[in-house]
């Protein structure tokens, strides 16, 4: 049954945790079962080994995931939306252990699936210790978000990536803002609308969360600024993929900024019609070219074109109505008159921005439904 209990993500912030029937296992026992996964392989062609992994000693009709690092803000929430699932089963360190380089291998070689929720060396370190090539690893790191062998984990990046996804056993969770500014701008590129060069400017929002627990502490004791723009030195770690994955080639201006609410996002990418090509100068061009790339998708959608009456008191785009979800909502805003369109994304940043796209991802690469805890 659920116990209550109270997170350091928000004092006043009321969460369940679910006790799973064979939740945490220990070391020796998770370690005697990835040496027996290793020797089947050893002792059976590649052609039938899938079917022996499955039906090893340990928990064999469930999913084995390991989330090292999962006392962390992108770790509680991804074990939060795994919670009371009953096609997978995850495997946790505690206490010293969770920083025991031996123990955690011995985790991550165990796990049909790891999710690892760590600065960039830290996660580098758990790819190494990761010897087993069956077990699927997503990074929700900037470690290996542009490395060669990775698979990007933006599923809706083209109509291809879901398969690439759920082929890989290296997927790279993209960034928070990346995912957004990717989603407005990779549909244009792909028909030809904008050109790949162009140099784009990025305005960004993102709730406090997405500092993690240091900067989740300042805003949560009363004494930060109510907003606060950063990246000054024009060098954020976002920009390699954003040029990568929109497939512009180029980096953008990135002006992103932290406001004084705890989580959502919403990223802006303004374009001037000249900076288009002919065919996609209209606001009808761009609202139907988007319209068509996400037709269908799970958490995808893009919102009416001009759509302003939903909007707080008739004229604020909320950041946080989507907290909670892995949704991502797409607008467009466009003046032909003027000759200029506003392309916004909002998304949750812990949610598509991070745990949630990490489930999401997990679940192709395992095979199990996309939506799965989402």
């Amino acid at each position: 049954p659920p116990s209550t209990r109270y997170t350091d993500r928000h004092p006043s912030i009321e969460t369940r945790e679910f006790v799973m029937p064979v939740f945490a296992l220990s070391a020796s026992s998770v370690l005697g079962a990835s040496r027996a996964r290793l020797e089947s392989r050893r002792r059976t062609p590649p052609s039938t080994r899938s079917r022996v992994i499955r039906v090893d000693a340990m928990a064999a009709s469930l999913k084995k995931v390991f989330i090292d690092g999962e006392a962390g803000t992108t770790g509680l929430q991804v074990r939060d939306r795994l919670a009371g699932r009953d096609d997978i089963e995850i495997i946790s360190l505690t206490g010293d252990d969770r920083k025991d380089p031996a123990k955690r291998a011995e985790f991550l070689n165990a796990a049909d699936a790891a999710i690892l929720c760590l600065p960039d060396d830290a996660a580098i370190e758990a790819v190494a210790l990761c010897t087993d090539p069956d077990t699927v690893i997503i990074d929700a790191s900037t470690a290996h978000r542009v490395a060669e062998g990775w698979a990007y984990g933006f599923p809706e990046l083209n109509p291809e990536q879901k398969q690439k996804v759920a082929n890989s056993k290296r997927i790279a969770n993209p960034g928070c803002y990346p995912t957004g500014m990717i989603a407005l701008t990779r549909p244009l590129v792909d028909a030809g609308y904008l050109p790949k060069g162009t140099g784009l400017v990025v305005h960004a929002v993102s709730g406090y969360s997405g500092g993690g627990k240091q900067l989740m502490a300042i805003y949560q004791s009363g004494e930060a600024e109510p907003w606060g723009a950063y990246g000054f030195n024009l060098k954020h770690k976002h920009l390699p993929e954003m040029a990568e994955y929109s497939a512009l080639g180029r980096e953008p201006i990135f002006c992103p900024s932290v406001g004084s609410f705890e989580q959502g996002m919403v990223v802006s990418v303004p374009i001037h019609y000249d900076q288009l090509h002919e065919t996609g100068g209209s606001g009808e061009a761009i609202q139907k070219c988007l319209e068509e790339r996400y037709a269908g998708s799970k958490f995808v959608s893009v919102r009416p074109l001009n759509k302003t009456d939903d909007l707080e008191r008739g004229a604020f785009l909320r950041p946080d109505s989507l907290n909670e979800t892995n949704n991502l909502e797409l607008s467009v805003f466009a003046s032909d008159e003027q000759g200029q369109v506003w392309l916004c994304a909002r998304l949750d940043n812990l949610g598509k921005g991070a745990s949630g796209a990490a489930v999401q991802n997990m679940n192709l690469a395992l095979g199990l439904p996309e939506d799965s805890g989402l």
